[in-house]
């Protein structure tokens, strides 16, 4: 049954990764179960990517989805129907996640929608899967033959929408800690971004955020992050980008973790982090200012400086805090600071968003 899964991620450049089809390949494989990860690009021509799925003659297909490749994947889950008819097609991710019955209804041949994380969704999938198929060696040909899905045997996994079980049990969050380290490959992501997390959800409630609807934050063992940092660090791995929404939300675990990565600094690798700028400590401001120029790079999202429209996304923050943290971190001119605006909040209109804008350009 080798290689009869696939994971397909789609990025935006070829620079990227995607840790979710690499978190679940490695969950599979911990647990006896094998699955192929393909990435592509939005760049790449549907025939290109049509092509070099159907040579894998693959049964079942996991979409990995984001605003960036949504229409993308509904163009090739129109045209896998018509050369693989009989390819069980499984979506996950934010773009999904929250409008299961527009694609379960639309696309005979999606299977399952994913809602939440899906390291133990999909492998419970995968068992149903394998379990099918063990049945008989010969089941993926006659499938293939005759046209048919089998999607009785997934209504029941928790996480999974289908068509006859649209409402499923919802899975408890996971262990942050118990998520197997996707890396032990380097080899797979020259010349590429590493994304890696060490916590799951967000503490705030900004309403343009999907993350705003996990309400668990949870976090990675400290020791164990320490651990695959320096692993990172040792490689000599150009840039690890934290996916955490908010990287600086607990105080001492981010003054933990800057000052590990100030202490074991190999002169090479670049730490990108999402961090809410008025949230930050003098001490932490001090670890940052003290750090080695390029080791560090702050993605800060103001959003809009519309004191209107902050209430209205239910945002807390502080914009002339926000402006002396920007200040004081940028005195030493040692780290590269990205600043995030987003146009067509409530309340803002052109002449609104130009006021956010001359803002943040000052800052």
């Amino acid at each position: 049954m080798d290689k009869k899964i696939l994971l397909v991620a789609i990025n935006a450049k070829y620079i990227h990764s995607n840790l979710a089809v690499h978190s679940i390949r490695v969950s599979l494989e911990q647990n006896g179960y094998s699955a192929e990860v393909r990435e592509y690009t939005i760049n790449n021509q549907i025939e290109e990517i049509l092509d070099d799925i159907y040579i894998r003659k693959p049964a079942l297909i996991g979409f990995s989805c984001y605003i960036w490749n949504r229409e993308y994947v509904e163009k090739l889950i129109v045209e896998l129907g018509k050369l693989l008819p009989a390819c069980a097609i499984f979506l996950g991710g934010p773009e999904v996640s929250y409008n299961t019955d527009y694609y379960l209804d639309k696309y005979s041949n999606v299977i399952g929608v994913m809602v939440g994380e899906g390291e133990e969704t999909f492998l419970e999938v995968a068992m149903k899967f394998s379990c099918n198929s063990q049945e008989n060696v010969e089941l993926i040909d006659k499938v293939y033959k005759e046209n048919e899905i089998d999607c009785s045997s997934y209504d029941n996994i928790a996480g999974l929408c289908t068509r006859a079980n649209r409402k499923p049990t919802l899975r408890e969050p996971l262990d942050m800690s118990a998520i197997p380290f996707p890396y032990s490959n380097l080899k797979e992501f020259e010349n590429r971004i590493i994304y890696y997390e060490s916590s799951r959800g967000c503490p705030f409630s900004c309403s343009y955020c999907l993350s705003s609807i996990d309400k668990k934050l949870r976090y990675r063992d400290l020791e164990l992050v320490k651990k695959e940092l320096l692993f990172f660090l040792d490689n000599k791995v150009a840039q690890v980008k934290f996916i955490d929404r908010t990287f600086n939300c607990q105080k001492e675990r981010c003054e933990n973790i800057w000052q590990f990565i100030k202490d074991n600094d190999n002169g090479y690798t670049n730490f990108h982090f999402e961090i809410s700028a008025d949230l930050i400590t003098d001490k932490q401001i001090e670890i940052l200012n003290s750090m080695r120029p390029g080791a560090v790079q702050l993605e800060i999202g103001v959003q809009t400086t519309n004191e209107d429209s902050i209430k209205a996304i239910r945002r807390k923050m502080d914009i002339d805090k926000l402006r002396d943290v920007v200040r004081r971190l940028r005195a030493p001119k040692n780290i590269h600071l990205h600043l995030d605006l987003i146009a067509g909040l409530p309340y803002e209109d052109i002449e609104s968003f130009r006021k956010s804008f001359n803002d943040v350009y000052n800052m």
